[in-house]
């Protein structure tokens, strides 16, 4: 039998109009938009639709909405079976996915993982405002070429570092800006095809969030969690999460800790799932999973004309 996981998308993958057409087939999911709303103060629906996606306040929320609309809408039409939280085999997300990820696994409410996200959101925007910082893709160089440049412009006094092992060949870095200057110019004489500087407000998962990380750790204290229904594949970790005795910690170390998604793929590979279904907006993890995995099925809610299909696709 088929061993199915779910991937989560994570900040980045946004797009104005978003979710509209799981909405218009879907009406139930609207309630997730309007959870989301009550518990944010503005309306999550019309900021996608107006495309004000700009600000981190707005759109991890709305990313997270949007996976929540593709979760239930799966498993309303029987894509993903199961009753309560357990809706696959296990699931996973990207960087801010995560949060989906943990909502699917049964770890957190829908409700909380709102509530998670504005003070995480709050805080991160406060931190893009002030740390100066950014992110730049590098494409088609050896992860520990990336890391060895990385370590020789940090310790010269401008700091950068890999923060996203995507998959082989394609690793994110961050940093100050005079550190990606550096690492752009160094990377590519070191043989990388390309250094793409991502479209970010800052040095997302790297020390320059450590900081943000600390305080959201004193502000999620009181949240409770629970055990997970199904295996929790962790960004930081790389492989299955088995403590979640002291999440407000963990959820602290995600925020300037590199995601390890390749790392991710290859345990769930290894624990015998092949096949993969790509939930929320966008297909980056869909093109991730098919550098990282050749071999593995992957499909993504976007590419269905109608959900029935995936049921099909991933036998």
């Amino acid at each position: 039998m088929t061993k199915t996981a779910l991937l989560f998308s994570g900040q980045g993958s946004q797009y104005a109009g978003m979710g509209k057409e799981l909405v218009e087939k879907f009406p139930s999911v609207k309630k997730s938009f309007m959870l989301g709303s009550k518990i944010l103060g503005f309306d999550l629906l019309q900021k996608i639709e107006n495309n004000e996606l700009e600000s981190t306040l707005i759109v991890q929320p709305a990313v997270f909405v949007v996976s929540m609309a593709a979760l239930y809408a799966a498993l309303n039409t029987g894509v993903c079976e199961g009753s309560g939280a357990s809706f696959a085999a296990a699931a996973a997300g990207h960087s801010l996915g995560e949060y989906a990820a943990l909502t699917a696994c049964g770890v957190i409410t829908q409700e909380d993982g709102f509530k998670l996200l504005k003070i995480r959101s709050q805080i991160m925007q406060k931190a893009a405002e002030s740390s100066k910082g950014g992110m730049a893709a590098v494409l088609s160089l050896e992860n520990e070429a990336v890391e060895a440049v990385c370590a020789e412009i940090t310790e010269a006094g401008d700091y950068v570092a890999a923060v996203n092992y995507n998959s082989p060949g394609q690793i994110v870095i961050a940093g100050t800006e005079a550190g990606l200057e550096k690492a752009e110019d160094a990377l590519k004489s070191k043989g990388a095809k390309r250094v793409l500087r991502l479209n970010v407000a800052a040095a997302f998962h790297s020390e320059l969030m450590r900081e943000a990380a600390e305080e959201f750790k004193t502000l999620i204290a009181d949240f409770k969690f629970k055990e997970p229904e199904v295996p929790f594949y962790s960004n930081v970790t790389g492989a299955v999460l088995d403590d979640f005795t002291n999440m407000p910690e963990y959820l602290a170390r995600h925020i300037c800790s590199p995601v390890r998604f390749a790392d991710q793929l290859s345990a769930m590979e290894r624990d015998g799932f092949s096949a993969f279904l790509e939930l929320g907006p966008g297909k980056v993890l869909s093109g991730l999973v098919k550098k990282t995995l050749p071999n593995a099925k992957i499909c993504n809610i976007e590419d269905l004309k109608s959900l029935e299909a995936a049921k099909e696709a991933l036998l």
